[in-house]
């Protein structure tokens, strides 16, 4: 019985979530009610306090979901190579293109910091994403590939620069366009650290 109410339970919460993640995509925030999550989803106003305590709560799972599948399509970028300039090649391209997908943008990164506040918001995206930075720029110290700078500095810089870049994405009338010219300023930046040892550095250079 009682792992049949934990099935129970569990179905319900991810009812709740997975319709919410698809209202959310293409609705504002503030333009959806409760009692329309809870309708769309078949469910009672009961159900969604239970399990989120409202809609707020709602929708921070939501944009945690979306954060933390995120991180995994980026950690899975960064495992596929071996050379620490092409992991960081291939996670920051990874994040660029998550980034230009219309349902992240809206749900993520346009709408999250409007419900949630920038705070919060920006604690939930350092947790799924801050660490992935701060790894990868450690193994291009450990290799000298980059100049001996801090790491965390180093993390925190460019975790704010892909932050603003992802949000100008958001902003921009051409995603598209707008994540090719991030990727090639991303390859700068990182360029104009590389100490020129060994491995290819960002984009080819030596």
């Amino acid at each position: 019985m009682e792992s049949f109410r934990g099935k129970y339970a569990e179905n319900t919460r991810q009812a709740l979530l997975e319709t919410a993640g698809q209202l959310f995509a293409h609705r504002d925030y503030a333009d959806l009610s409760a009692e329309e999550l809870v309708r769309a989803a078949g469910l009672t106003r009961g159900a969604l306090y239970h399990h989120f305590d409202g809609k707020r709560g709602l929708f921070e799972a939501v944009v945690d979901d979306w954060e933390g599948r995120a991180a995994q399509r980026i950690r899975a970028a960064i495992e596929s190579a071996s050379a620490p300039f092409d992991r960081v090649d291939r996670g920051v391209e990874e994040f660029l293109n998550v980034c230009a997908e219309p349902d992240y943008r809206h749900i993520v990164l346009l709408q999250g910091p409007i419900g949630l506040g920038w705070q919060r918001w920006r604690e939930l995206d350092q947790r799924h994403l801050g660490s992935l930075i701060v790894q990868a720029v450690r193994n291009l110290l450990e290799a000298g590939l980059i100049r001996p700078h801090p790491a965390e500095l180093i993390a925190g810089a460019f975790y704010g620069a892909l932050t603003e870049l992802s949000l100008l994405i958001t902003e921009s009338d051409d995603p598209h366009q707008a994540r090719s010219r991030a990727e090639a300023l991303v390859h700068d930046l990182l360029g104009g650290l590389a100490t020129g040892a060994t491995e290819k550095g960002p984009a080819g250079s030596e």
